[in-house]
Order: structure tokens, then C-alpha cells, then sequence
């Protein structure tokens, strides 16, 4: 190597899962590693940068370093495919097929991304789901670091799967929904069979899809290292269990507190890129600073969940029913099919207009933090659950898929800073779950979160376990530059 190079900076290539979520975290980890003047190379998919640069100031932020540059990459679906909802789950065997190859042709004839004044990739950091990227780091002696943007107890669940069926735990009945998993070390005093990941609801324990995302979960031992958006404080029963498996282990989180720690110590004038694919509509705050503290509920099921006109309409009901304002962001592509052409109930749309707000998408971390909001009516995704922690707003968790149905049991039964009503999708209890949350039981839950809000800040500022862990993340990627 010459003396010139020898001076440069590592330079990580970064590759997220195209969805949302996952973009979200991962481009918090580029703007941490750019403050430490890294130089990050981001795999993004053609369809979600464009979003990216027609709806957020993403564009501006990373301006600031002149390390960082996006790589677009085809995600595999066609430019009208709805990529949420029900389809949601076509994203992973698209990229997989589409993407995988494409991004390997791409590193060769792009002799891994270097130029002038920029070095090779130093090394990958790849969403765990992406098997490919493993392969490649290992044909080509390139260190590979894994990134799992699920919760810690999400993902320990996904690996801990192939024994719940070792067990004869999978599948199993509805009559048995409520009975406790035995099988997952950590969890055994009060998973429920309804709470496992939902790739578990199969009638056939050698269901192919099943074992497919046993498969993507279990290579993760393939890396180097592993980095989760969580900390210590909130999660580290789990941890020691996974650390049993992983070589290394770095928990970085919460993300967003994380980059806004950083930036300020750094008295950089850069802001936390929002990643939203949807115009953020900003008159909610307008709505917000007119009523009084801790009286919303503020309703949001991410950017993939997708329901049906009934259970949009018992949703409705439950919360005009309970009195409470609330804030419901409404995506278009929401509800499922075009029924929602049909009229809305005449009383629906009279007290929403006098008790609540909607909107098609909201700046949801500044609506978490804003002093009018007392409650999280979610879907349990983990970016939307850590800021809530972050805020201190309690939870009604209403889980969609995935890692959200461990999520939630662990935000109602080990945190205890909210409610989990999944399975349930009828007015009555989304109705007494918005009153026992907002007036019965309000003052002990927001204790509860406060209290977390109050450790999460304490992972992130100087000295804290996820401040610590990123200093060690950072050293050690510096050790591959030889």
C-alpha cells in the first residue's frame, strides 16, 4: 500500500434492506461513522432514493460530508408494487434474487468502490437478512459486520425458532394461543404462543417459509461482528443469551438519541435526517400545540401495515368512543382494496372533526416529543417503539408481523410501559385500552416511561453503555486497515 493511501480514512460500504425501518437505522449508523470522518458508501434501492430526495432533507444532511456518497441499486419490484401490506413480504425474495447479484457484478466492476482520495471498501455492514453479502465478503476476504435493525428480543426469538420446533411447540392450536413457550431461554415466564414472530403461525412445522427465514436468521454467525439499534439497560438479559452465539457485539441504540448526542458534542450543525418515503405533513404540530399536555393519543401503524375497512372502522370507533383527541396519520395505501371509496359513518367524521386530526404522514419523532402527546396507539415496529421510549410515551400496541409480536409482549409484560391488545381488532377494547392508557392507569404508566426515557438518554451521552460500544465498534473497524 502506498504511503498516500495509508492515510486515508476506512471506508465502510453500508446495505440496508430496502424498507423503511431498515434504512432508517442504518443511515443513522452512516451519519455516526461520517462524524468520526469514515468515509460510507450506501446502498440504497432506485425506488427508495428517489423517495428519499423527493420528501426529506437526507440529501442536505449528508452534503455536510464530503466522505459520504449513495449507490442505487434495483430492489427487484416493479415502480407500481405497493411494497407494504400484505406484499410487504415480497421485498426480501426480490432483493434476494434481483439485488444480491446485481450488487455483486457492481462491487467488481466498481473495484470496490475506490477512487481517487477513497480507498476499497475497508468492510461491509449489511442488514442480516442479506445472505449474500456474506457470501461475497468471504470470496473476497472483505471483514462483513452484520446489522439486525430488529430488537434484540425480536431477533432472539427469530434464532431461538428452529428449537420452539425442536420442542413440537411449532405449530401449534388456537386453543393453545395463550399457553407459555417453554423453549426460548429468557422468555420462558411469559411468551405466549401468540407471541412469537408471526412467520410462526404455520399449520406445518417444514413449512419452506418458515425454515427460509430460519435460514436468514441463523447465518448471522457468519460475521465478524454483529450491531443491534438497542442498549444494555433495556435489553440485557437477552443479550447475554445472544452473546453465546455472536462473536461480537456492539449495541448502539437508540439510534436517534445516539446521532443527536453526537451532533451536539460535536457542535455540528447537521440534523438527524428524516428517512420518511412519505411527505411529512407538518399543520399535525400546528393541531398539537392547541391542546393541552399529555391529552393525545397519537395513532400511527408505520410505513407497511395495511388493514382492512372493517377493522379500520372498529379502530375508528374504539377511539371516538373513548373521548380522548387523538392523531391518526393515514397513509394512502392504508387500507386494503378500494372499499374505502364507501361513506364513513356521519358520527365518525363529526367528532373526528371536533376530537381529532388526520393525516397521511406525520414527523413522527417531533409528535412523540411533543408535550400535548400522552399515549402511542402502534404497530410495534422497533424504530416507532424505541422512540417512543426515547420520548417517554406509553404504548397500545397493536402488532402487524414480524419481530413487532415479540415487541409488544416485551412492552406490556417486561418494560411495563404500556398495553398489548394484538390479535384484537374489535371497538370495545381499543376503546378501554385508550382509557385504562390515557386516564385509568395513566399517571403509572408514564412513570414507568419516563423512567426508561431517562436510561436511554444515559446509553447515548458520554460515557453511557451504547457511547461506549460505538467508540469499540469504531476502533475495531479502523483495526482492518492494514
Amino acid at each position: 500500500m502506498c504511503s498516500k493511501e495509508a492515510k486515508l480514512p476506512p471506508h465502510v460500504l453500508i446495505f440496508p434492506l430496502p424498507a423503511q425501518g431498515h434504512m432508517n437505522s442504518m443511515l443513522q449508523l452512516a451519519q455516526l461513522l461520517c462524524l468520526s470522518d469514515f468515509h460510507v458508501t450506501f446502498i440504497v434501492s432506485e425506488f427508495n432514493h428517489s423517495r428519499l430526495l423527493k420528501h426529506t432533507g437526507t440529501r442536505s444532511t449528508f452534503a455536510r460530508y464530503p466522505g459520504f456518497q449513495f449507490q442505487t441499486i434495483p430492489d427487484g419490484l416493479p415502480d407500481d408494487h405497493p411494497r407494504s401490506g400484505r406484499r410487504a413480504t415480497d421485498i426480501i425474495p426480490s432483493v434476494l434474487k434481483i439485488s444480491g447479484p446485481y450488487f455483486e457484478k457492481m462491487m467488481v466492476e466498481k473495484d470496490l468502490f475506490a477512487s481517487a482520495g477513497r480507498r476499497p471498501v475497508t468492510c461491509i455492514i449489511a442488514d442480516g437478512w442479506l445472505s449474500f453479502a456474506a457470501d461475497f465478503a468471504e470470496e473476497n476476504g472483505i471483514p462483513l459486520i452484520y446489522f439486525r435493525t430488529a430488537s434484540a428480543c425480536g431477533f432472539w426469538a427469530y434464532y431461538c425458532t428452529i428449537q420452539v420446533i425442536e420442542a413440537n411447540e411449532i405449530p401449534f392450536r388456537e386453543n393453545e394461543m395463550d399457553e407459555l413457550v417453554r423453549s426460548i431461554p429468557g422468555m420462558e415466564g411469559f411468551l405466549r404462543y401468540r407471541d412469537l414472530p408471526s412467520i410462526c403461525r404455520v399449520n406445518d412445522a417444514k413449512d419452506p417459509s418458515l425454515w427460509h427465514r430460519i435460514t436468514l436468521t441463523r447465518q448471522i454467525v457468519r460475521a465478524k461482528a454483529v450491531i443491534m439499534n438497542t442498549f444494555e439497560d433495556l435489553e440485557q438479559p437477552i443479550l447475554s443469551n445472544i452473546l453465546k452465539h455472536m462473536p461480537r457485539l456492539y449495541t448502539i441504540g437508540p439510534g436517534t438519541a445516539h446521532l443527536k448526542s453526537r451532533l451536539g458534542e460535536n457542535n455540528v450543525g447537521a440534523s438527524v435526517p428524516s428517512v420518511s418515503i412519505w411527505a411529512e405533513d407538518q399543520s399535525c404540530i400546528n393541531w398539537l400545540n392547541a391542546q393541552k399536555p399529555n391529552s393525545v393519543i397519537y395513532v400511527s401503524f408505520g410505513s407497511l401495515t395495511a388493514v382492512t375497512r372493517e377493522q379500520l372502522l372498529e379502530f375508528w370507533h374504539g377511539l371516538v368512543n373513548s373521548q380522548q383527541r387523538f392523531l391518526w396519520v393515514m397513509r394512502p395505501d392504508f387500507i386494503i382494496g378500494k372499499d374505502m371509496d364507501e361513506s364513513i359513518p356521519p358520527e365518525l367524521e363529526k367528532i373526528t372533526k371536533e376530537n381529532g386530526y388526520m393525516v397521511e404522514w406525520a414527523p413522527q419523532e417531533e409528535v412523540l416529543n411533543h408535550p400535548a402527546v400522552g399515549g402511542f396507539l402502534t404497530h410495534s415496529g422497533w424504530n416507532s417503539t424505541l422512540e417512543s421510549i426515547v420520548a417517554g410515551v406509553p404504548m397500545i400496541c397493536w402488532p402487524y408481523f414480524a419481530d413487532q409480536q415479540v415487541n409488544s409482549r416485551f412492552v406490556s409484560e417486561v418494560w411495563k410501559i404500556g398495553l398489548d391488545i394484538k390479535d384484537s381488532c374489535e371497538r370495545v377494547v381499543i376503546e378501554n385500552a385508550v382509557r385504562e392508557l390515557m386516564e385509568a392507569r395513566k399517571d403509572e404508566f408514564l412513570e414507568r416511561a419516563s423512567h426508561l426515557a431517562k436510561m436511554a438518554r444515559m446509553a447515548v451521552s458520554e460515557g453511557g453503555s451504547s457511547c461506549r460500544n460505538f467508540n469499540d465498534l469504531v476502533e475495531y473497524i479502523e483495526s482492518f486497515v492494514v
